[in-house]
């Protein structure tokens, strides 16, 4: 990029254009997981959508690649980029919520905690991930799964409409009555047809939650495992919980002389009544005595953040994912040897079920592509010090290797590593052909190809 870039991109926008030469650029080009070390030529932290628009037309005028960034938490880092141009939407993270319509519009940098900051007073919310630090439209256009996926579908299920600012610049609305196919591929297609700068939402009656964490014992973990995979297959839609190999933290209700040692956690949100939740809840109890348990009452927004803690910016990550149909017992098998294995008290392996209201959406209604899975595994690979990037990757990889042959073919984008390019086509599933077709007509030219890409 030649010295008169940064002078033509502020002569462009409103918000603050920072490049190599300005104080703030460490800070600025930093993204979530610390294993991504790129240097942007500038990162444009956009004051509104006329900025985002702005660093899209430039980008394409002079072929510098861009990067879009929203909650900054991609696992392969596709916030940013060597040489790129990074339209950063961090500052544009208003939630307006409408009580009487049941809807909320978000921010394209908006996190899931700021959303739910917005609609927790009017008892109201939508299927919005596990980490609140998460990105509202990062999350939701890869699919979005989280704990009231079972009882009302995707966070792309419950996406209303969205302003989408395409790769010639303009600015536009896409819903079911203008760009219907444009607005088909941003429901699970990734970041590949725009920069989504606003998204509005159905919502839905969620006050109070019954739920919180429960450890068992290793010993327990294949029969805790079994009675989940019976019990979710035809639970009610309010229980929306996920089985979990964790390391014990220092918390509270944790036996000080238990901490740092590994457990199967089954975390549990329970959006019915109290006394059904309980019965519920107790099924797990009555196939092992937990080691520790935090259940209890309260607000839908506190559990979606309860994990904020392990995952600070800054860590090193590398991820795996897989969709499972059925979770068989050679599949439980390979998830009690290597979950066992789990390294570091960030590092994690969950398996979220998407059945119930994820299975009542037609496969080919949203770009989505896999609406026959059942469960969607994630081995998310955390950790602080650089030094066990081998030792820590090799964990995933084998634990991935080991329930892969358990599995369908393709894994969540949302949970996808840099490295798995080559599985795109699995990883977007069914849709694919179809998704290529958008692609061709939105961007083809692949402006937005930093990201889990679809090659027009």
């Amino acid at each position: 990029m030649t010295i008169t870039a940064p002078r033509a991109l502020r002569d462009r926008v409103l918000g603050p254009v920072i490049t190599p030469t300005d104080a703030a650029y460490e800070q600025a080009r930093r993204v979530y997981n610390a294993m991504v070390d790129r240097r942007p030529a500038a990162v444009v932290q956009c004051a509104g959508v006329e900025d985002v628009a702005q660093v899209v037309r430039y980008a394409r005028e002079t072929g510098s690649p861009l990067a879009v960034r929203g909650g900054g938490h991609s696992v392969p880092g596709f916030g940013t980029g060597d040489d790129a141009v990074v339209a950063d939407l961090s500052g544009m993270t208003g939630v307006v919520v409408d009580p009487r319509t049941r809807t909320a519009r978000a921010g394209g940098g908006a996190t899931w905690g700021q959303f739910n900051d917005a609609t927790a007073p009017y008892d109201l919310a939508t299927t919005g991930g596990i980490i609140s630090t998460t990105g509202v439209a990062g999350l939701t256009l890869g699919g979005g799964i989280g704990y009231l996926a079972r009882g009302y579908g995707l966070s792309c299920d419950n996406l209303l409409s969205a302003q989408v600012v395409t790769a010639d610049g303009e600015v536009v609305t896409a819903d079911a009555e203008h760009h219907p196919d444009l607005y088909w591929a941003l429901r699970g297609g990734g970041g590949n047809f725009g920069v989504a700068t606003e998204l509005t939402f159905r919502l839905h009656p969620v006050g109070d939650i019954l739920g919180g964490p429960m450890f068992f014992e290793l010993s327990a973990a294949a029969d805790i495992l079994a009675l989940f995979r019976d019990l979710i297959a035809d639970a009610p839609r309010e229980y929306g919980g996920f089985p979990a190999f964790q390391i014990a933290p220092p918390l509270p209700f944790v036996p000080e002389d238990r901490v740092g040692d590994t457990f199967l956690a089954v975390i549990s949100c329970w959006t019915g009544s109290v006394a059904e939740g309980e019965r519920l809840v107790q099924r797990f109890r009555d196939v092992a005595s937990p080691v520790a348990e935090h259940v209890g009452v309260m607000p839908y927004a506190a559990l979606n953040a309860a994990f904020d803690p392990l995952v600070p910016p800054g860590l090193q990550h590398y991820w795996k994912a897989a969709f499972v149909r059925d979770l068989s017992d050679g599949a439980i098998a390979a998830h009690v040897e290597h979950g066992a294995k789990v390294p570091v008290v960030n590092s994690t392996m969950h398996l979220y079920p998407i059945n119930g209201a994820c299975h009542d959406v037609a496969p080919d209604a949203t770009a989505f592509g896999h609406r026959d899975a059942s469960f969607a595994a994630v081995i998310a690979g955390m950790w602080p010090d650089p030094a066990q990037n081998n030792a820590n990757t090799a964990w995933v990889k084998d634990y991935y290797a080991a329930v892969a042959p358990h599995s369908e073919a393709g894994g969540y984008t949302n949970f996808a590593s840099a490295d798995d390019q080559l599985r795109v086509a699995e990883n977007y599933g069914a849709n694919y052909p179809r998704l290529r077709e958008v692609k061709r007509r939105y961007d083809p030219d692949n402006l937005f190809h930093l990201n889990q890409n679809i090659v027009p």
